[in-house]
């Protein structure tokens, strides 16, 4: 997004990263870290700034007449951060931001206090929600509600507050929104014992495009899902890597988790160790169409099913893999492609005269009549959607697909420019080593212009000019390197946040890591 789409950051901590209130000397920068879109000051590694501040107060917030009027709209830390409120009343989000939960061993469940005052948190929330009418408002308050009607037991009303929250997240297409929303639903259908949705949004949810103190927490809330099932392997291996992912130390976490493994390790005792654990793919529930095979006896390629039996006979020269639903093929008598679906149904006619085709995305497909240039973008009835010739093309990813025309840019659904054609190339590095090749699930890529890297959003705003030799996308930050080599970070709007005199990119992730190491997502 652009610096003028981008959400401000609270000035007050938040009931998505939950931050208590910074006793420590560097609290100002944990501040500006755990909400990556705000201006931040820059900061020296190591350096100890004198004097504890309030969340978003003094070094904590961007400087100007508007800090304290943007504090409290939604942040990409992950999700929002708590309004500032004017009466005497404390603000409903803060105080749950701040609330110490107790467990209980067996059910490893928060325990209710008090009802009486979370019903009253949850009648604040909701005067908030009926003053607010824009989705990432709206969201962020219908799943804090649903929290709480959730822990009170209300689960009726916390169902149909989390369904209605993920719609207005879905709406914004803010990744970190959206994975807040999916968890904090998938953690009601969990107490409701819809056991395979729950482990459906809460696997969803888990892109490794979010924070790692996100992430941890919804391996936490995965595994507490498990151990209701009996899959006590399964939970195991959710609380581990949730303290895998947290690189510094965080004693409420070590607690909890130590809590969880008790409370699995007597349930083994009793009944033992469950079921073998899922894969990904069982736990989301994915399709597995047929997959390409060929047959040595007939010297063709068909497609067979997940036990290897041939469903698709072999009468291809060639073949793609499916994606949407279909699959290019091509016969031996033809130089030509056509299209078939999962059943071996002619879909496109090799009539059409695709000579180069690419995989269908996101209902599109790009095809070229010579199989090197001019590439027109067709839906599954052959439709031209796009019909701008491009010199190269990329598949659509969230609804944006990278293509270059002399130089590379990238355009929407319908064909409209939304970067212009004027970079060498992407070079979308991710901090776990990744590459992707256009634009990250959250919406953001890495443009080269003759060697200097740049940040790009999928609107077409230029966050980073493209002005440094290396340039890597952190969950909360941008990692550059200056001439010298040394490394430093921008904030998630390109302003300095850490100076580059760091001696690698992952100095510089540790010392994020450090900064946030108080941040604690509520789900």
């Amino acid at each position: 997004m652009a610096a003028a789409d981008q959400p401000a950051v609270a000035a007050k901590g938040s009931t998505d990263t939950v931050r208590p209130a910074p006793a420590g000397p560097v609290a100002g920068s944990a501040t500006a870290l755990s909400a990556p879109t705000m201006l931040a000051p820059v900061v020296v590694p190591g350096q100890r700034k004198a004097g504890g501040t309030e969340a978003g107060e003094g070094t904590g917030t961007a400087p100007g007449k508007d800090a304290g009027k943007d504090a409290g709209k939604e942040g990409a830390g992950p999700d929002a951060e708590a309004d500032s409120t004017q009466d005497s009343a404390p603000d409903p989000e803060q105080v749950l931001a701040n609330y110490q939960w107790r467990f209980h061993p067996e059910t490893l469940r928060e325990i209710v206090e008090d009802p009486d005052e979370l019903r009253e948190l949850r009648d604040r929330l909701t005067e908030k929600l009926n003053q607010a009418s824009d989705n990432p408002t709206r969201a962020r308050l219908l799943s804090l509600r649903a929290v709480v009607s959730r822990i009170l037991g209300d689960l009726g009303k916390a169902l149909a507050d989390g369904k209605l929250a993920l719609a207005h997240a879905e709406a914004t297409g803010q990744l970190r929104r959206i994975a807040i929303a999916q968890a904090r639903l998938a953690h009601v259908l969990q107490w409701r014992g819809d056991f395979a949705e729950a482990d459906r949004l809460f696997a969803l949810a888990n892109s490794p495009e979010l924070p790692d103190r996100l992430r941890a927490t919804m391996h936490e809330h995965a595994g507490r899902s498990c151990y209701d099932q009996g899959r006590y392997i399964e939970a195991c291996n959710h609380f581990e890597r949730s303290l895998d992912l947290r690189k510094v130390e965080d004693p409420d976490l070590i607690e909890r988790t130590d809590q969880a493994l008790d409370a699995v390790a007597r349930k083994i005792a009793e009944n033992g160790v469950g079921p073998y654990p899922r894969t990904e793919e069982e736990i989301l529930q994915l399709h597995r169409p047929p997959v390409p095979a060929f047959d040595e006896a007939v010297g063709a390629w068909g497609y067979a099913d997940a036990s290897g039996t041939m469903v698709i006979a072999p009468t291809y020269a060639d073949v793609q893999p499916f994606r949407d639903s279909v699959a290019w093929v091509r016969r031996q008598e033809c130089e030509t492609w056509e299209l078939i679906d999962e059943s071996g149904a002619l879909v496109i006619d090799p009539t059409a005269g695709w000579l180069g085709v690419g995989s269908f995305s996101e209902g599109l497909a790009w095809v070229s009549r010579d199989g090197v240039g001019r590439w027109v973008a067709i839906d599954k009835t052959n439709r031209v959607v796009i019909s701008t010739g491009f010199d190269d093309v990329r598949p659509f990813r969230r609804g944006v697909a990278a293509v270059r025309r002399g130089g590379w840019g990238a355009v929407d659904k319908v064909g409209r420019v939304v970067v212009p054609f004027q970079y060498a190339g992407y070079a979308t590095a991710m901090i776990d080593g990744r590459y992707i090749d256009g634009f990250t699930d959250e919406g953001l890529a890495v443009v080269d212009a003759g060697g200097r890297k740049g940040v790009v959003d999928r609107q077409g705003h230029m966050i980073v000019p493209p002005e440094h030799p290396n340039l890597v996308i952190h969950p909360v930050a941008f990692l550059v390197s200056g001439a010298n080599g040394r490394w430093g970070a921008l904030d998630r709007r390109g302003r300095p946040l850490i100076e580059p005199t760091l001696p690698s990119r992952m100095a510089v992730t540790e010392e994020i890591d450090r900064l946030l190491a108080d941040t604690k997502p509520v789900l």
